[in-house]
């Protein structure tokens, strides 16, 4: 069974492999994960094609085809593998149960057709994207737009042969404040004898904390250095959010530079985190502390070391285990950043304030994955969202 292997550097951020059975990296596979780095490619995208074409190679080996000459019909036996888990040729009495929905199936499909469009625009390996693609039936139009259109040959008159549909879009999920508040109160809790639990839970507090009072990405919260936040000195408290792709474990800060204004509350809960690192040493292990990432390793793995992606939805999980019913099963941390957004509009925030403290391109992005809240007046009756907001600063024109 082919699988997706992680690769770790010291001088750069992770990436990935495809190696099939015989542990070995698979050529074709590795070339084009390569051009996506090439081009720029989030560590996210990256893992999650390497993720999908080694189910695409499980599927090959499982039947004995060759990966650039297999039957058209192999494709619809992929979607099926990745909706049931059945690979072709299983035998199955009654329905199968559904192991993965349609917007999980998306993107491992488009690894596998980008893989093949990427070979046939720079090899000229025409015969299995020929079994993947026809220039017939165009009534439903080009949705498929490959990573070399303009480059190759033209390519853009034809579209997969098999297409996976997304889920009908919905509402951005969101958190209650109440919601919100029992995420955080599950990392640490304030006393009268100070932070419950260790540094840690203060950090986990810290990091939620964040992305729920300035609509962050996750990216962009793990990047952050202690020099990114700026409090005291009687100013309005802000961070500084920089554009790096530095992180060594692959986290991004995408949105380009901005500056968030935040409560005194959140800051406080910076300086209380600051302290503890300092008072286990941090500042004598670390070369520079003002310049070291803020969120670092503090029980596991290399000490004040940046800590992984992986280590956030650990986290996750453990909430939904602690919190059965309290909060949504499938809340994850960018439901933090839709909730920002919601809470902003909902307390009558202007439209192009919130744009530019997400880090949107422009007001219509914001409008087109947020339009909805202004117009369900039911919202406003879930919860008391101006107070929610009360402590957050920088909401005015001027602040963003």
């Amino acid at each position: 069974m082919a699988r997706a292997q992680r690769v770790s550097f010291d001088d750069r951020p992770d990436t990935f492999l495809v190696v099939g059975a015989d542990e070995l990296p698979i050529p074709a596979a590795r070339e084009y994960l390569r051009f996506l780095c090439a081009n720029d490619a989030s560590p996210h995208t990256v893992r999650s094609y390497a993720q999908g074409l080694a189910q695409w190679w499980t599927v090959l080996e499982a039947t004995g085809d060759h990966w650039d000459d297999f039957p058209t019909s192999l494709f619809g036996m992929f979607l099926i593998y990745l909706r049931t888990g059945d690979l072709p040729g299983t035998n199955r009495i009654g329905q199968p149960e559904r192991r993965m929905a349609e917007s999980s199936i998306q993107p491992r499909a488009a690894a596998v057709l980008s893989m093949y469009r990427y070979h046939a625009d720079a090899h000229l390996l025409n015969v299995p994207y020929q079994r993947l693609f026809t220039s017939h039936g165009r009534r439903y139009g080009s949705r498929y737009r490959g990573f070399l259109d303009g480059v190759g040959p033209t390519r853009q008159s034809d579209r997969p042969i098999y297409r996976s549909r997304a889920a009908t879009a919905a509402h951005t999920p969101i958190l209650l404040p109440t919601q919100v508040n029992t995420i955080l109160d599950s990392c640490s809790v304030q006393g009268d004898d100070g932070w419950s639990g260790s540094a840690a839970g203060l950090r986990d507090r810290l990091f939620f904390a964040v992305l729920a009072e300035t609509g962050m990405r996750m990216g962009e919260a793990l990047s952050l250095r202690h020099s990114d936040v700026h409090i005291g000195g009687g100013a309005t408290p802000f961070v500084e959010i920089a554009g790096r792709d530095d992180h060594p474990h692959g986290a991004r800060a995408k949105s380009g530079a901005r500056r968030i204004y935040i409560g005194d509350d959140l800051a406080a809960l910076y300086s209380e985190y600051v302290w503890q690192l300092v008072a286990q040493g941090a500042d004598v292990a670390v070369n520079d502390l003002a310049t070291h990432f803020v969120f670092v390793n503090l029980a596991r793995g290399t000490r004040y070391g940046p800590i992984r992606p992986e280590t956030v939805y650990e986290k996750v999980r453990s909430i939904k285990r602690q919190q059965p019913g309290l909060v949504p099963a499938g809340w994850t941390p960018h439901w933090l950043r839709h909730t920002h957004a919601t809470a902003l509009l909902l307390a009558g925030v202007r439209e192009h304030v919130v744009m530019r403290r997400l880090g949107h391109a422009d007001v219509q992005t914001t409008l087109s994955i947020y339009g909805w809240v202004t117009e369900d007046a039911e919202m406003r009756t879930l919860a008391q969202w101006r107070n929610f907001v009360a402590g957050w600063k920088g909401l005015h024109d001027g602040q963003p």
